[in-house]
C-alpha cells in the first residue's frame, strides 16, 4: 500500500527572500509549484526560508504545536530538571508522566512533535538538495542553498533517530533498528534503517554541508545556517556517538572561528529572548507583527507572559539541581527558591524555585526568539569529550572558561568526578533548552525524580508514584505513529 510518509511540499507556504524582515513575507502555497521553486536560486532561497519558518510555525490545530520550541519543552518535560507547578490546563502533562510518547495515537509522536514535524523538514530539504541542477543562478548560490538544506536533513534525521531508536553505543555494531532514511521524496513505505546507517548518513550530509558552506557569504539571519552551525551540529552528533576526539575538535573549531563569545553576566539575566545575543549561534527570529499567540515556546516557558497557563503553572527547576549552583554564579539568579523577586502576570502564582530565565520583552505578547544553539554548549561538549578521553587538563580549560564567565568558582576535579561535574553544569546551563531527555538517553542514565520538589500526585512517570525510569528500558523509545504502522508494511513498531 502506498502512503505519503514524508510530507512532500511546503505546508507552511513558500516565502519571499529579499532581506531583513521582508524574508518572512508569505506567498500562498497554492500560487507556487515545485517547478517554480526549483527554477531559480532566488525561488529556492525563498523555499529555504520556508523551512526556517517551519521551526516556529504552528502545525495542525493543537495549541501546543509551535515547531521546534514545542519539541524543546517535550524533551525537558520528560526529564527531571523541569518541574511542574500544577497540572494546569493539561498541556505537556502526558509528556511529563511518560505516557504520550508511548502512545502510538498521540499527537506527540505524529502530528507535530516528532514524526510529522521532522520528516516534513526533511521532505522540503530533499526538494532543494535533489532538484537544483537546472536552476538559474550562480553556483555559489546553489551551494549555499543546498548546504543549508543538507544541515536540515542531517539534523532532522538525528533528532528522529534519538527519539525512535535505541541509543547509539560506540562499543557495539548498532545494528538495532532506527528510523526510515528519507533521501528522496516518495510515497512508498520505507523500512527502518539501522541506527548505524542513520548516523552514517547524518555525518555524510554534515560533511558535505560543511564543504558547501565553507566559503558561503555571511548569512542574513541567525535562523540560517553557516559553516559554524553545521560544525556545531556535527559536534553534537559526535558526542552522542561517543566519538570524543571529533566532538572535542569540532566544538573547539566553533569556539575559535564562529565569532561568537560568551555573554556577560548582565546579559545572562536578559530573558533569553533575542538572537542578537552575542552567544547565540543559531536561533529562530520571531517577527513582532506575526504573533504566535498560545503556541509559541514563550507561551509555556516564560515567567511573565499573561496567559492562564503561565499564571497557574509556571516552570520551576529541580530543587536538588538548584542547590548545586554556587552562590556567586549568575545562574543562581534565574530561579528563585522562595518565589520572590520574579515578575509574573497579574494574579499569577509565585511557587518556590520558579524560573526567570525565559521572559518575553512585551508581556502582552508571546513573542520571543528561540535559542537552538549557544556557544556555551560548545564549551560543554569540548569539556565532556576531553574528560571522557582522559584529558582532564583540557577539559578543565573549557569548563572553567564557562564557569568563570558565569561567576562560579573554577573546578579542580579530575576523572569521574570531573565528568560528573561537567554533566551537572550542562544541566544548569542548558535548562529549558530541550536537552535533558536526550542527554539522559545518550549517557544511558535513569530518570530519577526522587528527593526533589516534584509533586507526587502528577509528576510520576509510567506508573503512579513511580519517579524512576531505569536506563535502557523500552520506554526510552518513542512509539511509531499507528497511522504509519497501519499503512507502511515495511516498518515495524518498537516494543510495546
Amino acid at each position: 500500500m502506498k502512503k505519503v510518509i514524508y510530507s512532500v511540499f511546503l505546508m507552511a507556504g513558500l516565502l519571499t527572500s529579499s532581506c531583513s524582515e521582508d524574508y518572512l513575507d508569505t506567498v500562498p502555497t497554492s500560487d507556487v509549484t515545485e517547478a517554480d521553486v526549483l527554477s531559480s536560486t532566488e525561488n529556492a532561497y525563498a523555499a529555504l526560508n520556508g523551512i526556517h519558518r517551519m521551526m516556529y510555525s504552528q502545525h495542525n490545530s493543537r495549541q501546543n504545536q509551535g515547531g521546534e520550541g514545542t519539541n524543546k519543552i517535550f524533551m525537558d518535560a520528560l526529564g527531571e530538571d523541569w518541574v511542574q507547578t500544577a497540572q494546569g490546563n493539561g498541556w505537556f502533562n502526558g509528556e511529563h508522566n511518560w505516557t504520550s510518547h508511548r502512545n502510538a495515537t498521540s499527537t506527540t509522536t505524529y502530528n507535530h512533535a516528532w514524526y510529522y514535524f521532522y520528516y516534513r523538514i526533511i521532505a522540503n530539504a530533499n526538494m532543494l538538495i535533489n532538484g537544483l541542477d537546472n536552476a538559474t543562478g550562480s553556483e555559489a548560490e546553489k551551494e549555499m542553498v543546498i548546504g543549508q538544506a543538507l544541515v536540515y536533513r542531517a539534523w532532522a534525521h538525528f533528532q528522529l533517530v534519538q527519539a525512535f531508536g535505541e541509543r547509539y553505543d560506540a562499543s557495539k555494531t548498532n545494528s538495532q533498528l532506527g528510523i526510515p532514511l528519507a533521501l528522496t521524496n516518495t510515497t512508498e513505505g520505507q523500512p527502518r534503517a539501522t541506527v548505524e546507517e542513520v548516523y552514517a548518513q547524518v555525518n555524510q550530509d554534515l560533511d558535505l554541508a560543511i564543504t558547501k558552506l565553507a566559503n558561503a557569504p555571511a548569512r542574513a539571519e541567525k535562523s540560517h545556517f553557516n559553516v559554524w552551525v553545521a560544525k556545531g551540529v556535527k559536534a553534537r552528533v559526535a558526542l552522542t556517538m561517543q566519538n570524543w576526539a571529533s566532538a572535542s575538535s569540532l566544538a573547539k573549531e566553533v569556539i575559535a572561528g564562529s565569532g561568537a563569545s560568551l555573554m556577560t553576566q548582565q546579559e545572562y539575566l536578559g530573558g533569553f529572548n533575542s538572537v542578537g545575543n552575542r552567544e547565540w549561534l543559531w536561533g529562530s527570529k520571531m517577527i513582532p507583527d506575526q504573533t504566535s499567540y498560545f503556541y509559541s515556546f514563550f507561551a509555556y516557558m516564560s515567567s511573565n507572559y499573561n496567559s492562564s497557563y503561565i499564571r497557574t503553572n509556571p516552570r520551576r527547576i529541580n530543587s536538588l539541581l538548584y542547590d548545586k549552583i554556587a552562590e556567586t554564579d549568575v545562574r543562581k539568579k534565574v530561579w528563585s527558591p522562595t518565589g520572590t523577586g520574579v515578575t509574573v502576570p497579574s494574579g499569577g502564582v509565585k511557587p518556590t524555585y520558579i524560573q526567570n530565565k525565559f521572559r518575553v520583552a512585551d508581556t502582552g505578547s508571546s513573542i520571543g526568539d528561540v535559542p537552538h544553539m549557544r556557544l556555551a554548549e560548545m564549551y560543554l561538549i569540548a569539556a565532556e569529550a576531553d574528560a571522557r578521553r582522559g584529558e582532564d587538563a583540557l577539559a578543565l580549560g573549557s569548563l572553567n572558561t564557562l564557569l568563570i564567565a558565569r561567576g562560579a568558582p573554577a573546578s579542580t576535579k579530575a576523572g569521574k568526578d570531573l565528568i560528573d561535574e561537567i554533566l551537572i553544569q550542562r544541566r544548569i546551563e542548558l535548562w529549558g533548552e530541550g536537552f535533558r531527555f536526550l542527554d539522559l538517553k545518550r549517557t544511558n542514565s535513569p530518570l530519577d525524580r526522587t528527593g526533589a520538589n516534584h509533586p507526587a500526585t502528577f509528576a510520576w512517570a509510567i506508573t503512579t508514584n513511580n519517579f524512576v525510569v531505569p536506563a535502557g528500558a523500552k520506554e526510552w523509545q518513542f512509539l511509531f505513529p499507528q497511522r504509519e504502522i497501519d499503512t507502511n508494511k515495511a516498518i515495524v513498531q518498537n516494543p510495546l
